[in-house]
């Protein structure tokens, strides 16, 4: 979630309605919620002149490969001009090497679509500035294993530890276990012996610890995550060891054990869901609903929902519990209604919803009628982004950034986890209609290694949809010059810091040699951009013309 050090000091994707589904994005006003706003069908009325239409009168569809058969949009538009509109909903003026880049990468999208790849690689190369590789990200060093790759007092260490252990001597192992993991935490063989060590000790709380400051460095070792799995398990903690199993499977699709850890996933969930079927049976429901997690569902926003009822949203999964948060979401947001930028939201992400895995969600993409930049996404795969987004990322690419990363909390249950955690804060006390009511709304107070995991999650996703591997961490810079002098989303006020943030992104997409010279979606982007500039003054002059009538 984005928008959050405005909200709070603390720090936080699509059922996409088939042809014949009415969509729900309007509710009927109540006493108890206000009014949303419907922007008018424009269809009965002609279009705007600078509508990106194709000649047959058609809105294009943006292809995702170079084999399309969709063909370019042969009427270059070029930026929008400055007009007298204020604030967010004026155009920014770009310099004369600005517009040639774009017009660059305009051409470059033409040429890719139409399979000229060569062509196309070499202006997105011309266009795009190289890496620079930053000397103050220091990666951590590779998973060892070898005892014999130990540094000389990581070898004494080791050795001392394996004496204490044989001799079941507590200090003799605690003790050099702890100095050797601290030294050379790449060496997984001691992070598991010192985690199995403190359990057998006692001390289970200091070995999840262990386990999770382990995998939060290292959270592609298998050996690592399992024993992080059993400790879960063992202090029955279910569903955080079926969430730690799913999510190795899905950051590590092409791993040989990711099957294993998708049939752990769900056997722990299981496991959670029958111990919330035992305790209604039992009448302890009362001991199972934290009190954070009853303001969830009783908040103005969420609830009236009684326990028991929360808890059969809990025991019906993750598609229930969004679909629940995101009915009532949206009767307090303005929902933006245009099908024109509806289509192009739901297009984009329905390319990356078919790559993102969990098949079991019906993924929702949502646009709130607000010109402050955020984005939320609730569990289930029910994305939410703001109009004011959409305007300040500069392709399709960029917005695919966003939503891909949006897309990756919900695949890796962050939200759902949230909830369950009782860490979602709903704040619907002081609804404000101008503007940031999305963010005075809805807050995910994400952790820093949900955070990454997403970042990581959300460029695979973001490759495998077609699209330029550095959407995301492009998106990250051009918010980040939108707000240098008030950061407005979590990327930018929260750890971990944005330098860091996008150097993390610059390693992984090198590393895996991820392709960033592909498809961006300039010209498409900058249509519907005009078009939900239009559509947010729309709103806001039919926003003061209801405050003049009051």
């Amino acid at each position: 979630e984005f928008n959050e050090q405005l909200l709070t000091e603390s720090p936080t994707t699509i059922v996409i309605p088939n042809s014949n589904q009415k969509s729900n994005l309007t509710s009927e006003p109540t006493s108890e919620t206000p009014k949303t706003i419907i922007i008018p069908d424009t269809s009965a009325s002609p279009p705007p002149p600078e509508t990106n239409k194709t000649e047959n009168g058609e809105t294009p569809t943006t292809p995702n490969a170079p084999d399309s058969e969709t063909q370019p949009n042969q009427n270059t538009e070029t930026p929008p001009e400055t007009n007298n509109e204020t604030s967010t909903d004026t155009q920014p003026q770009l310099t004369p090497e600005e517009l040639a880049r774009q017009e660059k990468l305009i051409e470059a999208d033409r040429l890719y679509k139409t399979g000229d790849i060569a062509a196309a690689q070499k202006l997105y190369r011309e266009a795009k500035a190289p890496f620079v590789e930053s000397t103050e990200n220091q990666t951590q060093p590779s998973a060892i294993y070898d005892p014999t790759q130990l540094s000389p007092a990581g070898a004494v260490y080791w050795r001392q530890a394996q004496s204490g252990l044989q001799q079941n001597l507590e200090t003799k192992t605690l003790i050099p276990l702890k100095f050797l993991v601290q030294q050379q935490p790449e060496f997984i063989p001691a992070q598991v012996q010192y985690a199995q060590a403190l359990k057998n000790y006692g001390q289970e709380e200091e070995s999840l610890q262990v386990l999770e400051k382990a995998t939060a460095l290292y959270p592609n070792e298998p050996d690592l995550i399992k024993t992080k799995i059993t400790a879960l398990n063992d202090t029955e903690k279910w569903l955080e060891a079926s969430l730690a199993a799913r999510q190795f499977a899905l950051l590590n699709p092409t791993h040989p054990q990711a099957a294993e850890f998708e049939t752990m996933a769900d056997e722990y969930l299981e496991k959670y869901k029958s111990h919330l079927r035992s305790e209604m049976r039992g009448n302890a429901i009362a001991n199972v609903i934290t009190g954070a997690l009853g303001y969830i569902f009783t908040g103005n926003i969420f609830g009236p929902i009684s326990a028991i009822d929360t808890t059969v949203l809990l025991l019906r999964g993750e598609s229930a519990v969004g679909e629940k948060l995101s009915e009532r979401v949206q009767k307090q947001l303005p929902m933006l209604e245009d099908e024109e930028v509806l289509a192009y939201v739901r297009e984009v992400g329905n390319k990356l919803a078919a790559v993102a895995g969990r098949k079991e969600f019906e993924y929702q993409f949502y646009v709130v009628m607000d010109e402050e930049i955020n984005a939320f996404a609730l569990p289930g795969g029910k994305v939410f982004v703001n109009a004011g987004a959409i305007l300040k990322t500069k392709s399709e690419a960029e917005l695919a950034g966003l939503l891909g990363h949006e897309l990756s909390h919900a695949v890796l249950s962050h939200g759902f986890q949230l909830v369950t955690e009782g860490n979602l804060i709903a704040n619907v006390t002081q609804y404000i209609p101008f503007g940031g009511t999305a963010a005075n709304l809805i807050v995910l107070n994400y952790s820093r290694d949900m955070e990454r995991q997403a970042d990581d999650l959300g460029t695979k996703i973001l490759v495998g949809g077609g699209y330029a591997a550095d959407g995301l961490h492009n998106m990250m810079i051009t918010l980040g010059e939108e707000e240098k002098e008030r950061p407005v989303f979590a990327w930018l006020s929260t750890h971990p810091d944005t330098k860091e943030r996008i150097d993390n992104l610059e390693t992984l997409i090198n590393r895996n040699g991820y392709n960033r010279y592909a498809y961006e979606g300039v010209e498409r982007h900058l249509a519907i951009q005009k078009r939900v500039r239009q559509l947010l003054q729309e709103y806001k002059d039919s926003e003061e013309d209801e405050e003049k009538e009051e």
